[in-house]
């Protein structure tokens, strides 16, 4: 027979049982030849197709490198420009205080965040994949980045920063004709070499095509990551709200420190900052729910954030909190742009271990919203191109005073919510930004920290809303439910860095739990019909008489081998080794209770020299137990691969049950495991994973039943043809 596929079926009829019954058609597909494979032929063409220049080839390679080529020609004005200019305005409007207020987690000066949110824009618009992304400063890595330099501020000799203080100038101060950076300056300069570093290690894992290490990171984790480290922020912004001068804690057990400063200082109260703060939370959170519950039906969210920050700028400017209150401003925020400078590679070495698990995070948060907005919009999103791009908003900015960024969840649903069809709404962003850097940032000189710190817990709010999903996510998954509580509280209890390793451990750990100890179930079948399923799920599944079908729904290898074993015989009912021992001890006293008769006959009739004797019955109590199958079938359908050892433990199932006269029957075998079966001859000289070996579950039932049939009659004709006679011999004096 031939298939439509082009491979040729071959039909045979085996001889004889032990390969299997005169009657029973066994299906064997014949398989491709294996294409043969070259190592060096391989180098060789990948290296031509490299080193080949030629025209087309140089625009295929500045067109995937810079998507922006790409659809950049095909943009349609009269359909695209308005959602993205619209959208673009109020991404920007939305940027300015976040920007600041996340210049603030990351221990910068404001200013510093407006530049990150304005050069990354402009990098990503070039070289993104994705059309709604929003590429700047995100909380959780400003946490991750503010811990790295605040640690690396004490080693350098620096105090902690002053809740009063000014937060703003980047001025340095001048010892013995040698420029030395003040804390401001000192800080933008360990930022500016972490995100060189991020940056370089995200480059090169989207150059290594090294896009996979992201499914590592599953959503259960990334959001109890989020969700512990949104607590955190919180924690530290409560200082801001309160007005107190109290000492940033780093390390484990940063979280529960800062709580128990709060109280012991909590009697430093800046009243001022602390109405401010109050007001401006009951302002903004009830406008913000509005926006989120009728986002639908109002054609962009109103700007809140902006409003009660330019409202708290103008009251605090003319009653003039900051002398009459002491309520900390961020001070002067300086026009234009600073001279590039340099990453201090002496601190390189310092900063590459806190550098990776920022370049980890930003990247799996810039991918899966990506990914996600690509699904629903309907277009196609390279995870490697969308690494480079992030990796180089991180290198290149690092150069003009800008800290590591990475794709923010808020203001990039805010894009997808206005409107926005391209990147092009990045550019008006970036546009907006540029206002703010040449004319509008002085007046946010006398802006309340409070204020800011007001706004960056706010929009954590989505963080802190995964908690109401736990309850659902118990019922769905108890092991995802159980990682998503160990990653929040190691991130929250523990620190950021290691939280996220512990999450990533046990996530793994789960995994290999999983497969260590999967399901394992027999098989009915359903009544007139070809399928089989698990009979501890299902009703009304009829067991097939002596045949045992045992699933195992997980690959097979070195972890579960063990667990394998014993679940089978648990399942089965049969421990194929004990009951071999067990005909063996019987064995052993059946000769001597026939020695002893030998021996007893030989002495009182010496005479007597019968061809046979007739062995004397066991007693009923040393009668063998009982089998209730012949034939075992293992459903290897959820197996994707077995290794050495998952071979041995086949090899030793099937010549252990084979010793009790049961045979092993293997159904559902993917083509790899049926040549790992084949190569390994796992069934010895009678098959080499060929007939018994079956492409489903009912052939191999089938096979069975007459394989059984065919032994049955063979035994038959055997007992008619031995002589009565022979069996039976009496002794007579």
């Amino acid at each position: 027979m031939e298939d439509t596929s082009g491979q040729s079926k071959d039909v045979q009829s085996s001889p004889t049982p032990e390969e299997g019954p005169a009657n029973f058609i066994h299906v064997q597909l014949e398989e491709y030849e294996p294409a043969d494979f070259s190592t060096k032929d391989l180098i060789l063409k990948k290296a031509r197709e490299v080193c080949t220049c030629s025209r087309q080839t140089i625009i295929t390679f500045l067109c995937r490198l810079f998507p922006v080529l790409d659809w950049l020609p095909r943009y349609n004005i009269k359909t695209q420009l308005f959602g993205d200019v619209v959208s673009g305005l109020l991404v920007g409007v939305v940027a300015i205080p976040q920007s600041i207020s996340y210049s603030l987690l990351a221990s910068q000066d404001p200013i510093y965040g407006i530049y990150t949110s304005f050069f990354c824009n402009i990098i990503y618009v070039a070289m993104a994949t994705s059309r709604h992304n929003f590429v700047g400063p995100f909380g959780v890595l400003c946490l991750m980045i503010g811990q790295s330099v605040d640690r690396h501020l004490r080693l350098a000799g620096y105090g902690d920063s002053s809740a009063g203080s000014s937060l703003g100038g980047n001025s340095t101060s001048v010892s013995n004709g040698t420029d030395l950076c003040d804390r401001s300056c000192y800080a933008i300069t360990v930022a500016l070499s972490l995100s060189f570093l991020v940056g370089l290690y995200q480059i090169l894992l989207g150059i290594l095509q090294l896009g996979f290490v992201a499914v590592y990171l599953s959503e259960p984790l990334l959001s109890g990551f989020v969700a512990g480290s949104s607590l955190t922020i919180i924690t530290s912004q409560m200082k801001y709200l309160l007005g107190l001068n109290i000492p940033r804690h780093e390390g484990v057990g940063s979280f529960i420190l800062m709580w128990v400063d709060l109280f012991r200082y909590i009697q430093g109260t800046n009243v001022c900052d602390l109405v401010t703060s109050l007001v401006a939370l009951a302002i903004i959170m009830p406008v913000k729910e509005i926006n989120d519950r009728y986002k639908e039906k109002m054609k962009a969210p109103f700007p809140i954030e902006l409003l009660v920050v330019i409202v708290a700028t103008v009251i605090s400017y003319y009653f003039n909190f900051e002398e009459r209150y002491g309520s900390a401003v961020c001070g002067d925020i300086p026009t234009g742009f600073s001279k590039p400078t340099l990453p201090d590679i002496n601190l390189f070495s310092s900063l590459a271990v806190d550098a990776l698990p920022i370049a980890v995070i930003g990247f799996a948060m810039t991918v899966s919203l990506a990914e996600i907005f690509g699904k629903k919009h309907g277009y196609t999103v390279c995870a490697n191109q969308e690494m480079i791009a992030i990796g180089m908003c991180n290198l290149v900015p690092s150069f003009f005073y800008c800290f590591a960024s990475s794709a923010a969840l808020t203001k990039t649903l805010l894009k997808e919510s206005t409107g926005t069809q391209t990147q092009v709404s990045g550019l008006v962003t970036s546009l907006v930004l540029l206002l703010v850097l040449l004319w509008i940032a002085p007046l946010f000189y006398s802006l309340q920290t409070s204020i800011l710190g007001v706004v960056t817990i706010v929009n954590l709010r989505g963080g802190l809303r995964k908690f109401r999903d736990t309850p659902r996510m118990w019922q769905l998954s108890k092991l995802d439910a159980v990682v998503w509580w160990t990653t929040m509280l190691s991130s929250t209890l523990l620190t950021t860095e290691i939280g996220l390793l512990v999450g990533v451990c046990f996530a793994l750990l789960c995994v290999i739990f999983r497969t260590q100890r999967p399901r394992a179930t027999l098989l009915g079948k359903v009544s007139n019909t070809e399928i089989y399923e698990d009979q501890s799920a299902y009703k009304q599944l009829s067991s097939i008489a002596n045949i045992k079908i045992f699933r195992f729904e997980s690959s097979l290898y070195y972890a579960n081998k063990d667990y394998f074993k014993t679940v089978l015989y648990q399942k089965t009912g049969v421990n194929p080794v004990l009951l071999a021992a067990k005909h063996q001890m019987m064995g052993a006293q059946a000769n001597a209770d026939t020695s002893n008769s030998k021996s007893f006959f030989g002495t009182r009739f010496d005479c007597l020299k019968p061809a046979k004797k007739r062995t004397e019955k066991p007693p009923s109590d040393a009668s063998p137990p009982s089998i209730d199958m012949h034939t075992l079938i293992l459903d290897c359908g959820a197996m994707q691969f077995i290794d050495t050892v998952g071979l041995s433990v086949l090899k030793e199932i099937h010549r252990d049950y084979k010793e009790i006269g049961v045979q092993v029957l293997l159904a559902n075998c993917n083509p790899s495991i049926r040549h790992q079966l084949r190569e390994g001859g796992w069934a010895g000289r009678t098959d080499s994973g060929g007939q018994l070996a079956f492409h489903s579950v009912h052939d191999a039932v089938r096979f069975a039943e007459q394989w059984y049939r065919v032994q049955q009659g063979s035994k038959e004709k055997k007992d008619a043809l031995l002589d009565p006679e022979d069996l039976d011999f009496q002794v007579s004096l």
